[in-house]
């Protein structure tokens, strides 16, 4: 537990002062983080012999990166992603060893995590970016302790034993809840700053980004059973990979970000 604190204390830490510094330190923070969990992707694929085209996803985050901090929009987002799927085929083409399995891990990879976290580096030089982190961190973070927390005291009946054995519906359902307060504090957290959002888009948001950073967390875990591994690497130590600690936020952020540009425009 006590490394486990620890190795909590020093991510976050790490992410404050890469986030708060600078648009470029936050596109170069999020770039090393999808790189990370491409390159857990790809080793944790050898276990059952299947061996992706890594270079692909790479390059594809490399680019993404580049693109963001050029603030290249979202016709350069997507011609980027065409590509990085054309060239994840045509890996199966070139190389006997990756072949059609291959490709399609490649391309999976591509899509999940890669193309989560270049949403998230376009989404990190957006206006709205503090709002989004902030509220689609904060919601994750306490829908996880109070879904465990929850879990622990009342959780009986399963969510998908064959997935996330530990999930339980009543875990589910208090880290669900535990949003609606979450959204009501940090709407008076940010009231006196320029980035306030009202109240009913912050307890929207932090109820429809901690719902899909349950499912996130569920995604992860359907991969992780498939491929047979209890965590991706050993990089946090006590945490698992950076794949392990990203898997809620790459369907939070997001989310969170859809529902704060929507209200703008509703406004």
């Amino acid at each position: 537990m006590k490394t486990r604190v620890t190795s909590a204390i020093v991510l976050v830490a790490i992410t404050l002062v890469c986030v708060l510094l600078s648009p470029v330190t936050r596109i170069l923070y999020f770039a090393v983080a999808g790189l990370c969990c491409a390159y857990e992707y790809s080793r944790a694929l050898e276990k059952i012999e299947v061996y992706c085209c890594a270079w692909v996803m790479y390059v594809y985050v490399t680019a993404q990166a580049v693109l963001s901090l050029f603030h290249a929009g979202p016709v350069g987002l997507i011609a980027c992603f065409c590509a990085a799927v054309f060239l994840a085929l045509f890996s199966g083409i070139l190389h006997k060893k990756v072949s059609g399995s291959g490709a399609l891990y490649t391309l999976a990879g591509v899509a999940y995590p890669c193309f989560l976290f270049s949403l998230i580096m376009a989404i990190s030089v957006h206006p709205l970016w503090a709002q989004t982190l902030i509220l689609a961190t904060a919601s994750s973070s306490i829908c996880d302790s109070a879904a465990l927390l929850g879990g622990m005291r009342w959780g009986k009946h399963k969510v998908a034993p064959l997935v996330s054995p530990h999930k339980t519906i009543e875990g589910c359902v208090c880290g669900f809840l535990s949003s609606i307060p979450t959204g009501i504090l940090f709407y008076f957290i940010l009231r006196p700053y320029a980035i306030a959002t009202p109240l009913i888009v912050c307890v929207i948001t932090c109820v429809l980004a901690s719902s899909m950073g349950q499912l996130g967390d569920l995604a992860e875990s359907l991969i992780k059973r498939y491929i047979g591994v209890k965590d991706f690497s050993n990089l946090i130590p006590g945490h698992g990979g950076m794949f392990d600690r990203a898997d809620s936020l790459l369907f939070a952020i997001p989310t969170a970000f859809l529902c704060i540009y929507i209200s703008t425009l509703i406004a």
